[in-house]
């Protein structure tokens, strides 16, 4: 019997190899003729249970079952999740459906700077029960925004460019790869590295790109920060301050994170389950695989952050000036939290953490306003926001559309002096971040607005790491 006449007898396609296999066995051993087969494989398709300790049919009738016990898991409708913004392709919407039809799954939201990601799309949120989801988190594990405000007057940018454009050309590195000449100290590299043997393993690396950049959409850049609102976390009244704001993750130790423990979770995933899932292949928190990401992950949090405080550092020191507040969060992370009475794993793939009172950077594009946000709690978006403005086109068709030297010379029109970037991030690329700031009034308040005049990004046409 073929393929497509074990179909026709209610034989799962996945079911079908250990069925041809069984077939050949009984015919071997019994000498069954076809009609007996087909009589045996349609009792076996009805009652699977009487067939579990015969010799010869107990594998098949086994298989059958645990794939309806994996098929019956998975919800025949995906769970509802609310969208904000309007400017969302299908796509992101075909990836969060998706992902509301895992078994796992009990809540989801979609900012309004959503896109197609892998597996969750950016802007995604995915609540689930006692699991993690690598590609859920993504493969820039704790990528990672952080503003500084400095003690020097904003007017000093206008008036001496140069010395704040020789702050970013020192104080860090871009690139898939990069690594500070002199490797930099930080008290994460202290920490327990061999949590996993992929952390183990690449903590020497780690050690070398400490305080350095990625590629894509990651930067460094100066501006102005105009604070409307007191804020008892920033400490500083209302007004016109200078700023750093950085964007970046955890480097090439938190992409291998993801690749190796993405790799486990769907190899884990059933035959049923892969093809629809794929990079949504999950981790159970009570498996030995599942904790180790999930300690790795947090490990990777810790690095993140080290590197901005690392980029930060050497800025602010070669600028000649002095951090006097900030404000900083990851996106791409997941969080034990509680939600409606139960703890869950919260994943936010591209979108901030937006708790009541939690203070937050929303960036826009090197030719638009970034805003420093506080939370509002609210419970539908699962206490998050959007973690940018979001593209509108991809890389390849930005290059396609834009030439680097023109967007330079417009920017530059405008007042901003970008170092370094390339045409995959022209402004063009990405969605109006006043619209997508206005679809999310209620989930954060804006109080501050940073407006980017010196920017230093990757140049050299590298692919995302995010």
């Amino acid at each position: 019997m073929n393929a497509r006449q074990l179909e026709k007898l209610g034989v799962p396609i996945e079911c079908v190899p250990v069925a041809i296999t069984t077939i050949q066995n009984v015919i071997r051993a019994k000498g069954f003729r076809g009609k007996d087969v087909k009589e045996t494989i349609t009792k076996l398709v009805e009652n699977p249970q009487a067939f579990l300790t015969d010799e010869q049919w107990g594998a098949f009738a086994q298989g059958l079952l645990d794939y309806r016990s994996e098929v019956e898991d998975v919800p025949s409708e995906p769970l509802k999740y609310p969208t904000w913004g309007q400017d969302i392709d299908q796509a992101a919407h075909h990836q969060m459906q998706t992902a509301c039809l895992l078994p796992i799954a009990r809540a989801g939201a979609l900012m309004p700077d959503a896109h197609v990601g892998y597996g969750l799309p950016i802007g995604g949120v995915l609540a689930v029960e006692n699991a993690v989801i690598p590609y859920a988190v993504g493969v820039d594990i704790a990528c990672r925004m952080k503003l500084s405000i400095l003690d020097i007057e904003p007017r000093e940018m206008t008036k001496n460019p140069t010395r704040f454009e020789s702050a970013l050309q020192r104080g860090t590195r871009f690139g898939m790869g990069s690594e500070h000449e002199t490797p930099q100290d930080h008290p994460v590299m202290d920490q327990d590295w061999n949590v996993t043997r992929t952390t183990r393993e690449k903590k020497d690396n780690a050690r070398k790109q400490l305080g350095t950049s990625g590629s894509g959409n990651h930067f460094v850049e100066f501006g102005t920060l105009k604070l409307t609102q007191m804020d008892r976390n920033i400490g500083l009244e209302p007004g016109l301050y200078t700023a750093l704001l950085s964007h970046s993750g955890s480097r090439g130790t938190g992409a291998s994170v993801c690749s190796v423990y993405s790799n486990i979770a769907r190899s884990q995933l059933p035959k049923s389950l892969s093809t629809r899932f794929g990079y949504l292949g999950w981790l159970s928190l009570d498996s030995e695989a599942g904790q180790e990401y999930w300690n790795a992950m947090n490990l990777m949090g810790d690095y993140a952050a080290a590197n901005h405080d690392v980029i930060h550092r050497l800025v602010s020191k070669l600028l000649g000036g002095r951090v006097i507040a900030g404000v900083e969060n990851h996106h791409n992370f997941a969080w034990k939290e509680v939600h409606n009475g139960k703890e869950l794993i919260v994943h936010r793939k591209g979108a901030t953490p937006a708790g009541k009172g939690v203070l937050g950077v929303i960036p826009g594009s090197m030719a638009t306003p970034g805003f420093v946000v506080r939370g509002k709690g609210n419970a539908d978006s699962l206490e998050s926001a959007s973690h940018g403005a979001g593209r509108r086109m991809s890389r390849t068709a930005a290059r396609q559309k834009y030439r680097w030297n023109s967007v330079r010379n417009t920017l530059s029109d405008q007042g901003v002096r970008v170092i370094s970037a390339g045409a995959d991030e022209a402004p063009g690329a990405y969605k109006d971040i006043h619209s997508v700031m206005a679809a999310q009034t209620d989930l954060v308040e804006v109080i501050g607005q940073f407006d980017p005049m010196i920017v230093k990004m990757c140049e050299d046409g590298s692919p995302a790491e995010d």
